[in-house]
């Protein structure tokens, strides 16, 4: 048979890592990880999947090829982004190379809502932060205390045993 066994399709063959010679298509959940939107590519197929990546207006899979000049919008509340492809690649690159990978096309509209977001903090309590300190249970109790209600003086009103 020869030296090639078969295995490997030549026009494929690129050392292995899976990606075709001079590719100009990319599979959107390894695309969104090698341009760092996602820190890990489950977390991109993740994403996909649950409808929070989307390419002209619909859901897309996370097995989608997508190509140079597509727009991808990726929503992480509370602000959707949205980047314009310039490069397709499959393998992750530094940091200073992201220009050449996506233009930010993202409405300005986006980061002011984000910048609200930051300074209106939250009200409730974030989860996982353990139990509420001793300052933190009295103003829990000050805040519901019945006094509040106006149930304090509901046996004067009342008489039960009439």
């Amino acid at each position: 048979m020869g030296k090639d066994s078969g295995n490997r399709h030549p026009a494929t063959d690129n050392g292995g890592n899976g990606a075709k010679q001079g590719a100009d298509v990319a599979r959107l959940d390894k695309w969104l990880w090698a341009a760092r939107i996602f820190k890990t590519r489950s977390v991109a197929a993740d994403a996909c999947k649950n409808g929070r990546v989307m390419m002209n207006g619909t859901s897309v899979k996370p097995s989608r090829m997508i190509k140079a000049g597509e727009t991808v919008s990726v929503r992480k509340p509370p602000v959707t982004y949205s980047f314009k492809v310039l490069k397709c690649i499959e393998q992750r690159v530094g940091a200073k190379l992201l220009a050449d990978i996506y233009e930010n096309v993202t409405d300005p509209k986006q980061y002011e809502i984000l910048e609200m977001s930051r300074i209106s903090g939250f009200v409730d309590r974030a989860r996982g932060t353990g139990r509420p300190t001793k300052k933190d249970r009295r103003a829990m109790e000050a805040f519901a205390e019945p006094v509040m209600f106006g149930f304090d003086d509901m046996d004067d009103e009342f008489d039960f045993d009439d």
